[in-house]
């Protein structure tokens, strides 16, 4: 029988969080066929015009269609969403593994259960988000996935904990394409460079100490050290649920940094989960994330998937302007004579060898803006045989089930290209104004 969720259903779906494109809605009805549930509903622009149809419309453009004509029907789709969940099965699942990622399926759903949606969750997200976007009620399915934040088929009364992550670039470009003059993107992080972006524009209020480098080094220590410094400054780029429950870090936008009054609630929420004396079980939570990340070696899987983009932005700009038979803008405002031979050798290279080259810097941007969930389980004597990976706290006695999974892999627009680069330029240019201006005041 076909399942459609109707506006009846909607009291069951509650905020969980939502990015740019997605809202996303967590079960918490009673039905078993959606228990250890979510669904992602699309978004639209309040400024933008709505798509009165999102079936029978081409979902990928002409050049979409010629990127990405050899991945499964991608190129047939005629659902933008649908497209997006077969990019995730045919593309992103066999590089990072199966375990690891759940695609979804696809139910349908009524405009009024969308609508009346809209309006339950409206208090719950944040004021800049409901004034950027709104649940698209023209769409007539939402894909459905696994909530990560709980184990399937949980017991009576047992308690799990999950941390969402987003680990961001794990490595530093190293394109021969990148031009003198933004020489810095190999010696400083993209997130350092951005926190400066978003500290100028006012998004955050100072750096955070994060160092994606550390978390993807494979040093148990270093990996500590980030986990750590994720928790100090959350940001969007780390969450902790319990049992599902945000506990801490904020549904939509930028938490604040952890202060001693979020730390005593954090530390008091683990005393479920962590047997260990008061202002100690932060320590150990935090470790057990670090164990975790580095036994199940995870990242190294993201690392490889992130360096499929090998020319960078800079790089890639060029093959994107071949694909689609334009001047290449870039190497008209060019004035470095050796980097400009270095990018005719682009331009003169096989149409295949530009579809690759951006394709893999899209994948690789997949990776680069994705999240990882990790959530555990005390395990108990009494417990059956677990399926799952373990690891032993020695600081607490405990043994805990976990389980990784990789979210938020959406495919990214072959059309936005030349935003990337110019927001690329900028990010840089914003970065080196700080840095001569704070090296000025140094030295003055």
């Amino acid at each position: 029988m076909e399942i459609v969720l109707d506006h009846n259903d909607a009291a069951d779906w509650t905020y969980r969080g939502e990015g740019a494109v997605n809202l996303v809605l967590a079960y918490t009805g009673s039905s078993p066929l959606f228990f250890g549930k979510v669904v992602r509903i699309q978004k639209t622009a309040r400024n933008g015009l709505h798509c009165t149809s999102v079936r029978h419309v081409v979902a990928l453009s002409a050049h979409e269609r010629l990127l990405w004509r050899d991945v499964g029907d991608l190129d047939s789709c005629t659902d933008r969403d649908v497209v997006c969940q077969m990019y995730v099965q045919h593309v992103m699942i066999p590089l990072l593994d199966s375990k690891h990622v759940d695609a979804g399926v696809h139910i349908l759903v009524t405009r009024e259960f969308l609508e009346t949606i809209e309006k339950n969750i409206l208090s719950q997200r944040p004021a800049w988000r409901v004034s950027a976007g709104r649940v698209n009620i023209h769409c007539d399915s939402v894909l459905l996935q696994s909530d990560h934040s709980i184990f399937p088929q949980g017991g009576e009364g047992e308690f799990c904990i999950s941390v969402e992550i987003k680990p961001k670039w794990g490595c530093l470009p190293t394109s021969r394409f990148i031009s003198k003059r933004n020489a810095i993107k190999k010696s400083v992080t993209r997130f350092r460079m951005l926190q400066a972006w978003k500290l100028q524009k006012g998004e955050i209020s100072e750096f955070s100490d994060y160092d994606p480098l550390d978390l993807f080094s494979g040093s148990q220590d270093r990996i500590y050290k980030a986990i750590k410094n994720l928790f100090s400054t959350p940001q969007n780029n780390f969450r902790v649920f319990l049992n599902g429950s945000l506990i801490l870090g904020t549904e939509g936008g930028y938490a604040v940094d952890t202060n001693l009054e979020i730390e005593e609630a954090f530390e008091d929420a683990l005393r479920s989960v962590i047997q260990r004396g008061n202002g100690f079980r932060t320590m150990s939570f935090l470790q057990l994330v670090a164990e975790a990340v580095h036994k199940s070696g995870c990242l190294n899987r993201l690392l490889d998937v992130q360096k499929l983009d090998s020319f960078d932005i800079e790089g890639a700009i060029h093959a994107y302007y071949d694909i689609i038979s334009e001047p290449c803008l870039v190497c008209r405002q060019m004035n470095d004579d050796e980097l400009l031979k270095r990018c005719a050798t682009l331009h003169s290279a096989h149409l295949d060898q530009s579809l690759e080259i951006v394709r893999n810097y899209l994948i690789a941007a997949t990776a680069k803006d994705c999240s990882l969930m990790i959530t555990f389980r005390p395990w108990h004597v009494d417990c059956p045989g677990s399926t799952y990976n373990s690891i032993f706290v020695e600081s607490t006695k405990q043994t805990f089930d976990y389980k990784v999974n990789f979210i938020d892999l959406d495919l990214k627009p072959f059309k936005k290209m030349e935003q990337y680069y110019e927001q690329d330029k900028k990010i840089i240019r914003n970065y080196n104004q700080m840095f001569v201006t704070e090296l000025e005041a140094d030295n003055y």
